[in-house]
């Protein structure tokens, strides 16, 4: 039941477009949040340990006296995305229930056998807690769904796909479900020179169209898996033989290389250039992101790892929190709880369905 309630849902999205429905914080209001260079939070509790050290940090680093001042050309700053800054657990990654839906339940798209296969698959084991199969890697199947698609017709999608309403939290949306305290901190960190970085395992295009509007990071600041980018006449032609036409425009094509682990680490030496001096991740495959940002660097630095340990709000995880935390210990990060760091996640009025 629960399953047919959510296709006629998405069907709805995407035949008649969005339809109203109470957001706890609204894209236009989330993308108002401003905090000052002396940093007035108003989503974490004042007593956050965690949120003192981030300001005593950029107070020390800013300041032209202090023997760990930093360049403003230098303050590099790399955020994750999913379960760092964006709802990962409702019930799971933006770009995965994207591909569930273009695979299964889009009336207009005719998917590959394999593809479809794969993603009912990955819908069972997503939701069903008895049902675990090994998958592999998923991003292949994703990419292939939208393999041939030009841009403007992908971001129109993803942002149909947007206003789609998020499992099991009330009255939010998934262009809406952003960890409003990361966002403050994205805010804080731009107010005090930094440059923000999104490093993310989910695809480029689709985390520069949930966020493009929202907070300000311009497109050459997201870092994420590639796909080929293709021109519309190109067919198998390799990229050093084939000449671009005046008839021609961009496509999607296939997976290139998924961006987590030491990927995000090289792939933040190739286009940044420069080793960060703060790091922000949640799981371990933020892992080498974190350790290459504050070891061996000229400049104070620091990590911070988000724990998913909320129960009351979130979908917090108690054992993987556990071990989280211990993780952030050994490698020398600073945790963010979720539970006890932030006055809220989403906004008051987004309340767990339990």
């Amino acid at each position: 039941m629960k399953k047919k309630i959510l296709s006629a849902i998405l069907a709805g999205i995407f035949a008649f477009g969005s339809f109203a429905i109470s957001d706890a914080a609204t894209r236009a209001e989330i993308s108002a949040i401003k905090v000052s260079k002396s940093g007035n939070f108003q989503y974490w509790e004042k007593n956050s340990a965690t949120k003192d050290k981030l300001v005593s940090y950029v107070k020390d680093i800013t300041n032209k006296s202090s023997k760990n001042f930093i360049p403003i050309e230098d303050r590099i700053a790399v955020f994750d995305m999913d379960g760092t800054f964006l709802c990962e657990t409702a019930p799971h990654y933006f770009d995965q229930m994207l591909f569930i839906h273009r695979a299964i339940y889009d009336k207009n798209y005719n998917p590959p056998t394999e593809e479809r296969n794969f993603a009912v698959e990955l819908e069972k084991t997503i939701r069903d807690k008895n049902y675990k199969v090994k998958l592999g890697s998923s991003t292949p199947h994703k990419s292939k769904v939208f393999e041939g698609m030009n841009y403007k017709d992908f971001n129109s999608y993803v942002k149909n796909f947007m206003e789609t309403p998020v499992e099991g939290l009330s009255n939010l949306k998934w262009g809406e479900a952003f960890y409003l305290p990361m966002i403050e901190v994205m805010k804080y960190l731009e107010a005090n020179d930094f440059k923000v970085y999104v490093v993310t395992g989910a695809d480029r295009e689709t985390c520069r169209v949930l966020i493009g509007d929202i907070m300000g990071i311009p497109r050459n600041q997201v870092i994420g898996t590639d796909i080929k980018i293709l021109a519309k006449n190109q067919g198998d032609v390799d990229g050093l033989k084939y000449k671009y036409t005046k008839n021609d425009y961009l496509v999607r094509g296939e997976f290139v290389i998924k961006n987590l682990q030491m990927n995000k680490t090289s792939a933040i030496y190739k286009e940044i250039g420069k080793q960060p001096v703060l790091a922000f991740g949640n799981s371990s495959d933020d892992l080498s992101m974190l350790n290459y940002t504050i070891n061996g660097n000229k400049y104070k630095s620091l990590g911070f790892f988000v724990i998913c340990d909320d129960t009351d709000r979130e979908f917090g995880k108690p054992k993987r929190a556990v071990s989280d935390t211990e993780l952030a210990k050994e490698n020398g990060w600073t945790p963010i709880s979720m539970r006890n760091d932030w006055k809220t996640i989403y906004g008051d009025n987004v309340k767990l369905e339990k």
